[in-house]
């Protein structure tokens, strides 16, 4: 037997009982790997934490006393039923957008400002005001109207007024107007971009269902210019409105020629040497000339300033504080207020959009507490999805069925789907200048089977039934599919009539009568039985108390929206942060911030044609009388693809 050599204790790199380098550089690579994310989270949660005590010290205004001076209405945006809740930290990231302010929380200020010593004057700033729905200018200027009424002075301020902002200044005491600037009134109405050229030169086949004579939100695919039923229809509702327009701002300003800007603005300019400030002050439609210093200077007679500071400066009390200094009453009973506002959708979604499933659990979670004696419903909403709106009518069925008295307020419009869900009510509350009807419905599917032959590319396949594939967005929709679908839109729309037949006591005959898809002012709509009563959010609050057999003094609102978190309240401030920018511009600069807003609504409506799937109950003249400012969406849409082409 020969000897062996004695074995080595020393572990050999091949020892399976010691892993191989190999391993050993892996494991270590995977610990540097997660040392590295675990650092750049606590970088990033460092970077979060600082960022909101930041926004904290920029939104302490809301803790600070409030002393005399100037209530500061800077309205540089619109004004909406339900702003769209801002993204956490995105004002932190610099990004900007256009703000949009609560119509109720602008008249409780104006109110409240009415009646407090601490306000001497207030303020209107409306260089960079994006507009608001008719109803909604109205309500404000009717606030405004309150406290000059009252001995308060108002001052307003702009550059260049729109026709909106005109409608509130013109309630003020004095209306200034900067000497380089001057105010040019365009009145309702103007061109509606159409896209059938581009859809035919893209190959893209839009397949439109729809049912009624003046639905025209689908035009704008299947054809290049307005039908004459939907130009009949648009003319005599911007008719109407702008004759309220004219009617307000008369009695307002009585004294201002107006009619002399509309008929002939050319010969009232240049017989003013093209000074179209000094033409307007001619005319008695603003009071003083002046730029922001001399304006200044005026409020401070009034309200005080700090000698301290830059002239032109006076003592301001801010709006956000404010209204978090005059909060909403909470004493006595609770009359529960579920507004629906924005685009009806499905599913869920956040505030400024009435998703079906969001608004279902906002109403049954606040029925589910036992505590309200009534429901009023505040629609503002151009309609949406036929699924969502039923959704929503369900929702608040389930409020009569607990035997709660159900009143609609329409704020400055509730058309189509939003017309749906305004159904269960009781009673109907408008305004003159609300924009409503629309009862009819569409669906659109766009199919791609001509542009795709453009590039080479076919389809083909085995079907097993007639309609197998169907609706086919590469090989089209075929004759059998499109019959369906119209079926389906006729009888949807079948539902629209009976439901409102029911809701308003009239033969399905008559409603379809006024319906076939035309929009109506709250005028019309009341006259031809769409609407019971003229009356403000309030007087529906009044009148869902006094159902619910309770004094309309001792309730108070009850919101069924969900309250926004810390970190939207912080960004909220944060991004609200910005009072004292001048903003604004003259008419030119007016004129070039609409073309981008009708730039992004177009985008935003191509988006919508390739992305629609449901029937849609919507009104596309709606958005002819409303702020313009384009959604959030859009604009964003539109700043994407300018960033991609190199703008």
């Amino acid at each position: 037997m020969t000897d062996t050599a004695v074995p080595s204790y020393a572990p050999s790199y091949n020892d399976p009982a010691r892993p191989p380098r190999k391993k050993w550089r892996l494991v270590r690579g995977v610990w540097k790997f997660l040392v590295a994310i675990k650092d750049a989270l606590v970088l990033i949660a460092m970077l979060l934490f600082f960022g909101l005590i930041f926004a904290a010290l920029n939104a302490r205004q809301s803790t600070t006393a409030i002393k005399d001076g100037a209530l500061v209405l800077d309205l540089n945006g619109s004004i909406v039923e339900q702003p769209e809740e801002q993204a956490a930290f995105a004002a932190l990231s610099g990004q900007s957008r256009t703000r949009q302010f609560r119509l109720r929380d602008v008249v409780r200020s104006i109110d409240t400002a009415r009646t407090d010593a601490r306000v001497k004057v207030v303020v209107l700033d409306l260089d960079s005001f994006a507009g608001a729905y008719p109803a909604a200018l109205g309500e404000v200027g009717d606030a405004l109207a309150r406290v000059r009424a009252s001995g308060k002075p108002v001052l307003a301020y702009a550059t260049a007024y729109t026709d909106g902002g005109y409608r509130l200044a013109a309630n003020a005491s004095e209306i200034w107007v900067n000497p380089l600037g001057g105010t040019i009134f365009m009145g309702p109405g103007g061109n509606q971009l159409y896209y059938k050229g581009l859809i035919d030169k893209l190959g893209v086949n839009a397949h439109v269902y729809r049912v009624g004579r003046y639905k025209s939100f689908v035009e704008p695919y299947t054809r290049a210019d307005q039908s004459e039923d939907a130009k009949a229809a648009s003319t005599a509702l911007y008719g109407t409105l702008f004759a309220q327009w004219r009617e307000a701002v008369a009695k307002a300003r009585p004294k201002a020629q107006i009619a002399q800007f509309m008929s002939a603005p050319d010969k009232v300019i240049l017989a003013a040497n093209g000074n179209i400030a000094e033409a307007n002050l001619r005319a008695g439609i603003v009071d003083k000339l002046g730029d922001r210093i001399s304006f200044g200077r005026r409020v401070a007679e009034i309200a005080g300033s700090d000698a301290n500071k830059p002239a032109g400066n006076y003592t301001a009390i801010k709006y956000d504080a404010w209204v978090k200094a005059n909060p909403l009453p909470t004493a006595g009973d609770a009359i529960g207020v579920l507004t629906i506002a924005g685009e009806i959708v499905d599913g869920e979604s956040g505030p400024g959009k009435a998703a079906g499933k969001t608004i279902e659990k906002a109403v049954l979670d606040g029925l589910a507490k036992k505590t309200l004696k009534a429901l009023v419903v505040r629609v503002d909403s151009p309609g949406g999805s036929v699924m969502a709106s039923e959704q929503i009518r369900l929702a608040i069925l389930e409020a009569k069925r607990q035997k709660l008295p159900v009143v609609v307020s329409m704020g400055g419009l509730a058309a189509s789907g939003g017309y749906w869900v305004s159904t269960p009510a009781d009673v109907i509350f408008a305004e003159p200048g609300t924009i409503t009807g629309s009862i009819g419905i569409f669906g659109v599917i766009p199919t791609f089977e001509n542009a795709l032959a453009k590039i080479g590319v076919t389809s083909d396949g085995v079907k097993t039934t007639p309609l197998s594939g169907q609706p086919d967005i590469t090989g089209g929709t075929t004759p059998m599919f499109d019959a369906i679908a119209q079926a389906g839109i006729e009888n949807g729309y079948r539902q629209f009539v009976s439901r409102v037949a029911a809701s308003r006591k009239m033969t399905p005959a008559r409603v379809d009568e006024i319906g076939q898809g035309r929009v109506w002012d709250g005028g019309t709509a009341r006259q031809i039985g769409l609407v019971d009563r003229f009356g403000t959010l309030q007087d529906a609050i009044d009148e869902a108390a006094k159902r619910a057999k309770l004094d309309p003094a001792k309730v108070h609102a009850e919101y069924l929206e969900k309250k926004p978190g810390f970190l939207a309240t912080i960004a909220q401030d944060f991004g609200n942060d910005g009072d004292d920018d001048a903003g604004g511009g003259d008419a030119f600069a007016h004129v070039a911030a609409d073309r981008r807003q009708m730039l992004a609504r177009a985008v935003g409506d191509m988006k919508r044609l390739a992305t629609s799937g449901s029937i849609q109950a919507r009104c596309l003249e709606c958005g002819g009388m409303g702020p313009t400012a384009a959604g959030i969406g859009d604009a964003k849409l539109l700043d994407m693809l300018l960033a991609r082409i190199g703008f």
